[in-house]
């Protein structure tokens, strides 16, 4: 058995073999695992946790619950598009939400689990506005908007972002190292565990003189990505529907 991470998959009505292919892994390879974690971003967004029993939302709430009820413990990160994941999701589903960053002992190593937005710091712009989205006072007059309004804004944000995205060099948009360094030296880990570039890769390298990894995960756009990790070994494995 292993533990499997994922993020990333932007989960949308708009993408239904992504959708398709992720409940195949739940019932499949998540079905075999010790534990999964989603590290952010599995919806493109989540605009409330009232909008769970919408038709596009409706399977993969009953396949986490499915999944959880079979014993898989699942634990969900907030990212950047699904922030409003609340309590509601939790008791739908079964999952458990994580706080960024979570800090986990994964087979006797002490492994920090983050999105990864927050370590890109040198996207001024992307900063402010993720300090603007996770104010508690901002999410509480958003939450009061009805469904619809609230999914006219996301898709106006959505677009937006996309917009802004194409206008950046890629480096801006990838982590800062320093900022990689000094959280690794700030939680006492060697392992740092992150989604949201969509640059998987396992990168090696010293934090004061020390060894330190920095793992990526990949993205659902195309196929899907998965860290899998046992004792004394994690690799990325990508796989798409059969």
């Amino acid at each position: 058995m292993a533990t499997l991470f994922i993020a990333d998959l932007h989960l949308s009505a708009h993408r239904p073999k992504i959708i398709a292919l992720f409940l195949d892994f739940l019932r499949h390879r998540a079905a075999r695992a010790e534990a999964l974690y989603i590290l952010g971003d599995l919806f493109e967004y989540w605009i409330g946790d009232d909008a769970a029993g919408q038709t596009e939302n409706r399977p993969v709430v009953q396949g986490l619950r499915a999944l959880t009820a079979g014993g898989v413990p699942v634990f969900v990160m907030h990212g950047n598009r699904d922030f409003l994941l609340g309590p509601t999701f939790e008791s739908l589903t079964g999952c458990r939400l994580l706080a960024d960053p979570a800090r986990i002992t994964l087979y006797g190593e002490e492994v920090l689990l983050m999105h990864g937005d927050n370590l890109c710091t040198d996207d001024v712009d992307y900063q402010k506005f993720r300090r603007l989205v996770r104010d508690p006072e901002w999410q509480r007059q958003l939450l009061g908007k009805s469904l619809e309004e609230r999914e006219q804004i996301a898709r106006s944000v959505r677009e937006l972002s996309q917009a802004a995205m194409t206008g950046k060099p890629p480096e801006i948009m990838d982590v800062n190292p320093a900022a990689v360094a000094a959280t690794i030296r700030q939680h006492g880990v060697r392992h740092l565990i992150h989604g949201h570039t969509h640059r998987p890769a396992q990168h090696e390298f010293l934090v004061d003189g020390k060894p330190a990894r920095r793992t990526v995960l990949g993205d659902w756009y195309e196929q899907g990505s998965v860290l899998r990790c046992q004792a004394g070994h994690c690799a990325l494995e990508r796989f798409a529907s059969a």
